[in-house]
C-alpha cells in the first residue's frame, strides 16, 4: 500500500470514528432531556380539573405559547414543525376537534408505556393544563390529513 493510500485509510478510518461518537451522543440525548417550563401567564387560568376539551383553540395567544412550548418540550422526538423524522408519531396528523383532544390530553398527561417500555413520559406534573391545551392548540394550526 502506498504512503498515500495510508494516509486516505486513515483519514477514512478518523471520519468514521467521528461520525459514529457523534451519532451516539445524538442517541444518548434524545432520551435524556429535561422538560421546560411554559409561560402560560396570557392565558385564562383553567383551574385543577382536567378538560376534556381544549378551551383554547383558535386562541392566538394560546397558538403562540403553544408553538414555543412544543418546540422546547415535543420537537425532539415529534420533529420540529410537527413533522416526525421517524422517532415518534407525526402529531400533525391527530384528528381535529374534540375527538384528537380526546386522544392528544391522555397521551400528554399520561405517556405511553408498552411491555414495560417507556415511549413516552408523562407531563402531568411537569407540564400545566394550559400548556398541554396551548401545544394542541399550535398543533391543530400544522394539521395534515
Amino acid at each position: 500500500m502506498t504512503q498515500s493510500h495510508k494516509r486516505l485509510h486513515s483519514l477514512r478510518t478518523a471520519t468514521l470514528a467521528a461520525a459514529l461518537s457523534v451519532s451516539a451522543a445524538l442517541v444518548h440525548a434524545h432520551g435524556d432531556v429535561t422538560p421546560q417550563a411554559v409561560d402560560t401567564s396570557a392565558l385564562k387560568q383553567i383551574g385543577g380539573d382536567w378538560l376534556e376539551q381544549n378551551p383554547y383553540r383558535q386562541n392566538a395567544d394560546a397558538i403562540r405559547i403553544g408553538d414555543s412550548a412544543y418546540n422546547q418540550n415535543c420537537a425532539r422526538c415529534h420533529g420540529l414543525g410537527g413533522v416526525s423524522g421517524g422517532i415518534a408519531p407525526d402529531l400533525r396528523m391527530l384528528p381535529l376537534g374534540d375527538e384528537g383532544d380526546e386522544y392528544f390530553i391522555q397521551r400528554i398527561r399520561n405517556g405511553v408505556t408498552r411491555n414495560g417500555a417507556v415511549y413516552m413520559p408523562p407531563f402531568e406534573g411537569t407540564l400545566t393544563q394550559e400548556a398541554m391545551w396551548a401545544i394542541r392548540a399550535w398543533l391543530e394550526t400544522v394539521h395534515e390529513e
